[in-house]
């Protein structure tokens, strides 16, 4: 990593991999078949500072997919190589969501496929995408934009799991008590 990072416009640049965090919410909009089982899915738990947590995050991801436009990657090094290797992983687990959210019924937690192990595999999805492209691009600005990220779920996490126990009471909290919070094998 360097202060000051290489730009220029390119094919091969992070943008490739960038887009995938800018197309993931739409396709999760498709996956969901019916529109009124997507807008509870959408409401999201009340929390403080949600709207300014909200416009920071997103920003900080319109910023980073922008600056990946012109953000190299180190194609040909052990760096590009372990960070497609995580890049793949947490695609992998974010089309599984998808999956899940597609055939699951929307009445109870979600407790199968990347739920049966994190019950928060979007944000986990998430951040291995945005390490995968901190390590192919050796870019500290994107070292900034997960920082934000990660405060961002800090505060966030703890608000939609209360939301869920009020919601669903018992079963998310059994769910809870046998599935780790990230990732892991199922108590």
């Amino acid at each position: 990593m360097s202060w000051i990072p290489d730009t220029e416009i390119g094919l091969w640049n992070a943008w490739i991999f960038m887009a995938w965090l800018v197309l993931s919410p739409i396709l999760y909009n498709i996956a969901i078949k019916e529109k009124k089982v997507s807008k509870k899915l959408r409401t999201s738990a009340p929390m403080k500072y949600e709207k300014t947590l909200n416009v920071i995050s997103m920003a900080a991801i319109i910023i980073g997919f922008i600056y990946s436009i012109f953000l190299p990657l180190k194609l040909n090094t052990i760096w590009f190589y372990i960070g497609l290797i995580i890049f793949i992983i947490g695609w992998i687990i974010d089309l599984s969501v998808m999956y899940t959210l597609r055939k699951e019924k929307h009445d109870k937690p979600f407790t199968t496929g990347p739920y049966k192990y994190s019950r928060h595999p979007i944000y986990l999805s998430l951040n291995l995408i945005i390490v995968s492209i901190i390590i192919m691009s050796l870019s500290w600005i994107f070292l900034l934009i997960l920082i934000i990220t990660i405060i961002h779920i800090i505060l966030a996490v703890p608000a939609e799991e209360q939301y869920c126990l009020k919601k669903y009471g018992k079963q998310y909290q059994d769910y809870m008590k046998k599935t780790p919070r990230w990732i892991g094998i199922p108590k």
